[in-house]
């Protein structure tokens, strides 16, 4: 199989690490952000931009791609890469967080998940070997395991039966892929899901099992749904001293920078969200300095770029003004120019992150990069201090998606 992951370096002060992942699509370096492209597009961008941001992996949705255009359409056009024009690695969702957010008419059994589709009502059935199906029809390079989502705060009783039906799940879609590659598919990786919500003990019993089975790769889920940072990141760094070295990391729906690098440091590889790109096209953007909200009338006559330190196409050549007056006049292109930067702002973060990890020296990486966030969103609480160009933004944004992910 052309999946494989090698560890490079680990940070001496912290758990950071780097590494490399092989698809058939080519490498992956980590750690990765990967921007999420929900129907087979990350919004307003082109592959070539994606490329040009050093983007070598990105997120498409299983179960917005099932209903439309669907799995068999996308399967006759030569799979996902083919049909979307690109030639990176793609990591595709199961698809049970859409059916349990974005269908009101659900029901969850041992079999799988009863729901309605949002476009035309019809009914359907997402069982945990239809999960593997539809995602190897995509054509996917990392296919993910069906999981049971629960809404937070539960009772720990729902807790423990969520996690008891993602153990059952998930050795059914192992077997799934296993009679696949029998007929010569199947090729893709395939990762577990860690669930349990904030019950470090059912996250603990949860894998003591999960890695107990064949998955090329381990995921944090149910995570970052409003139980705070401190409490996510807890749980982050007790998965990932329980997951094996040897296989990556991948925290599910985070994308906010300080939760980034806190959760490198805590051991993650790869993380996925749309908070960069939807914010970028609502006029507010990551720099290295904090959060700017571009289409605030205080940029009118601003002659900088978004961000002096940023290198990406619309930093190098266009001023906030123009970005200002873009968003004002509701021209397309003032998203475009947000969300090229957005992604490219990313991916040049988790890029820095791990140069920081080959040379040792991540645990001052991280305190340096706090300090210019913690220090920026003091002088935006201040009176007087005009428009904030930083703010605590929610650490809880998830895939691209009208909710958040349980």
């Amino acid at each position: 199989m052309p999946f494989s992951f090698t560890l490079e370096a680990t940070d001496p002060r912290t758990a950071a690490r780097s590494g490399r992942i092989q698809t058939a699509h080519g490498e992956v370096l980590t750690p990765a952000f990967m921007p999420v492209g929900t129907a087979g597009s990350v919004k307003t961008l082109t592959p070539d931009e994606l490329h040009a941001a050093d983007c070598d992996i990105l997120l498409s949705n299983t179960y917005h791609l099932s209903l439309r255009p669907g799995v068999e359409t996308v399967a006759a056009m030569g799979g996902l890469h083919r049909l979307m024009g690109w030639t990176g690695s793609i990591l595709t969702d199961s698809g049970g967080f859409q059916v349990m957010s974005l269908s009101p008419l659900r029901k969850v059994t041992d079999t799988g998940v009863e729901f309605r589709s949002h476009l035309d009502g019809s009914k359907r059935l997402l069982s945990p070997e239809e999960a593997i199906r539809i995602q190897d029809g995509l054509g996917s390079d990392i296919a993910m395991s069906l999981d049971e989502l629960v809404e937070l705060p539960a009772a720990p009783e729902v807790v423990r039966a969520a996690v008891n039906r993602t153990l059952a799940w998930a050795e059914r879609g192992l077997a799934e892929r296993e009679r696949l590659r029998q007929d010569g598919r199947g090729a893709m990786a395939l990762f577990g899901i860690n669930q349990g919500g904030t019950e470090a003990a059912e996250r603990a019993r949860c894998f003591a099992r999960l890695g107990e089975m064949p998955f090329d790769g381990f995921a944090l889920g149910g995570l970052w749904v409003g139980e705070g940072r401190k409490l996510g990141l807890e749980m982050v760094e007790r998965d990932c001293a329980a997951f094996p070295a040897g296989k990556p990391r991948y925290l599910m729906g985070v994308g906010h920078p300080v939760d980034v690098v806190e959760a490198v440091a805590r051991g993650v590889d790869m993380m996925d969200c749309v908070l960069p790109t939807r914010n970028a096209r609502r006029g507010t953007v990551f720099i290295s300095t904090g959060r700017l909200v571009v289409k605030n009338a205080a940029y009118a006559r601003d002659e900088r770029p978004l961000d002096p330190a940023c290198g990406c196409y619309t930093c190098a050549r266009f001023s906030r003004a123009y970005l200002r007056h873009l968003f004002a006049a509701n021209e397309l292109l003032g998203m475009r120019l947000a969300s090229i930067h957005a992604v490219h702002h990313m991916i040049a973060l988790v890029r820095r992150a791990r140069e920081a990890v080959q040379a040792g020296r991540y645990a001052a990486f991280r305190a340096e990069f706090l300090e210019r966030y913690h220090s920026s969103e003091t002088l935006a609480r201040e009176p007087g201090a005009g428009p904030a160009d930083v703010a605590a933004e929610p650490a809880r944004e998830a895939r691209e998606s009208p909710v958040r992910r349980p």
